[in-house]
């Protein structure tokens, strides 16, 4: 067995509520994530995960680099690291790409996850799928840091039987929990979320439904309910290896399953550490839950009206139209990723962003210091790209904010720049009593590409406590100027559409 004594000094065990306050999980880097364009076209043609891997891994690298750019601190599972090969490049390259990898881990920028094992380098169980030339690599890695470095690496506890125990509470049975709570949802809305045609709506609830009895009957027997098991039976085709990603198109609705429970596994783990979820474009955001979250203890909530209604109200900026931001960020290396986060510009990025976290009411007073330290961040992205001369094109830069408030099924969305301004407002049924939801900044250029340099991040909470309140908001909202309202809820809830330039859409 792998020696670990070395690996012991340079870890620092830590718990969840000794992660960064602004930690984020990013959904992209699970092995198992594919935007729902990419997904559509793999059941369409019967093609794998494998036989898409070189334009999904460019998707999740560009996911990937967004995190990190955005982001203080990102959890990853420890798995991530050697299994998903975006990420694993870096340290099978090795030389200056593992070297920035170090650099990450060791600031603690990166943290990896551990379910049930002791050391970040520890051999996983034989019957765990590994990458066995990214798990070579990634326990190289450690062995070529200093004795200086520490790694951050989190555990739900470290003694074991507790381990285990949180781990059963906070992971798997809020898994089931939610799994089985589906068919509770409003099953005409989340069909129409989800993409779902209106024809196929009474066969989509069906198919919920027997998503939710096969959970059941997995409980009953005293079987884990785990995501894997739920693939092969509704998503994957029979006989397949689940990490291929064979998608089945004879499987009813099988796009829509898989978009659904990734998500739900994702927010899942996010809730379990006490911290936020990173959805990347083009995947289904947890709108589509219809949920009112418990509040942990620290987490800014609004619960006003009229509080909530100023997130929407218009904000003023400077034109910098002269400024550009990179098409892409394909052209950046993770050695460069490691510099932007030792610039000034990153670093004031970061700071004012916390600042507006951390005193979410003061939106209009903080929320253009943000604006302008974002515009900043990207006249540095633009350098570092122009550096590598490979091709890294720049787009004229309309930069625009969005902040998006999501009330059960309900999304309301104002966007504000240069000589821009709209709140559009999609309204679902509110069911009596209290009402959860969030408070989302946005920050991109109105021409963005899609896997341009673009920000958002949740700042807030949301809890209304009666039909009431929700009505005193949506008569505040609706007296706002530029207010339109759709009629119906938007035909997809993907990350991208509080976006209203992106054309993601599903059609099953």
């Amino acid at each position: 067995m792998h020696d670990t004594q070395g690996i012991d000094e340079l870890m620092v065990p830590i718990r969840p509520d000794q992660l960064d306050s602004g930690a984020v999980i990013a959904q992209s880097l699970d092995n198992q994530w594919v935007s729902a364009r990419l997904m559509k076209e793999m059941i369409k043609s019967g093609k794998s995960l494998r036989q898409v891997e070189q334009q999904r891994d460019t998707e999740v690298r560009a996911e990937y680099f967004r995190s990190l750019i955005n982001a203080q601190q990102v959890v990853v599972n420890r798995a991530y690291f050697y299994n998903n090969r975006a990420i694993s490049r870096d340290l099978v390259e090795g030389e200056g790409a593992r070297a920035a990898h170090r650099k990450l881990l060791a600031s603690g920028a990166l943290v990896p996850y551990l379910l049930a094992e002791r050391h970040p380098t520890e051999q996983p169980a034989a019957h765990l799928h590994v990458d066995d030339i990214g798990f070579a690599a990634w326990r190289d890695t450690f062995e070529e840091m200093s004795a200086a470095d520490r790694v951050r690496c989190v555990r739900m506890s470290w003694d074991d039987q507790e381990n285990r125990d949180r781990t059963r509470a906070k992971l798997y049975r809020p898994f089931a929990a939610k799994v089985q709570g589906l068919t509770a949802l409003d099953l005409d809305l989340l069909a129409s979320q989800v993409g779902v045609a209106r024809k196929d709506i009474t066969a989509f609830r069906q198919r919920l439904g027997e998503l939710v009895s096969f959970s059941n009957g997995l409980s009953v027997r005293g079987e884990p309910v785990v995501r894997n098991v739920l693939y092969e039976e509704f998503v994957c085709a029979p006989g397949s290896n689940v990490v291929d990603g064979q998608y089945d198109r004879n499987k009813p609705f099988a796009g829509p399953i898989k978009q659904l429970l990734d998500l739900l596994y994702s927010v899942n783990l996010a809730d379990g550490l006490g911290r936020y979820p990173l959805t990347p474009q083009g995947s289904l955001r947890r709108v589509v839950l219809q949920e009112e979250r418990e509040m942990r203890a620290g987490s800014q909530v609004v619960s006003d009206p009229e509080a909530l209604c100023l997130f929407l109200q218009r904000q003023a900026f400077g034109i910098v139209q002269d400024h550009l931001t990179p098409s892409a960020v394909d052209g950046l290396t993770l050695g460069d990723i490691w510099t932007l986060r030792q610039s000034a510009s990153w670093n004031a990025y970061v700071e004012a962003f916390s600042s507006l976290s951390a005193d979410p009411l003061a939106f209009h007073d903080t929320v253009g210091l943000v604006f302008d330290r974002y515009v900043q961040l990207n006249k540095r992205i633009v350098e570092l790209a122009a550096a590598r001369r490979q091709g890294a094109q720049a787009n004229r830069w309309f930069p625009v904010i969005e902040v998006v408030v999501t009330l059960g099924g309900s999304v309301f969305t104002a966007v504000t720049g240069d000589q821009a301004w709209e709140v559009i407002g999609s309204v679902a049924p509110i069911a009596a009593g209290a009402v959860g939801g969030s408070v989302q900044l946005v920050l991109r250029n109105r021409l963005e590409g899609v896997r341009e340099q673009k920000f958002a991040r949740e700042i807030a909470r949301v809890r209304l406590d009666s039909e009431h309140e929700w009505a005193r908001f949506h008569d505040l909202v609706a007296g706002l100027s530029g207010y339109r309202e759709e009629a119906a809820p938007p035909p997809q809830a993907t990350a991208s559409t509080t976006t209203r330039d992106s054309d993601e859409i599903f059609d099953w």
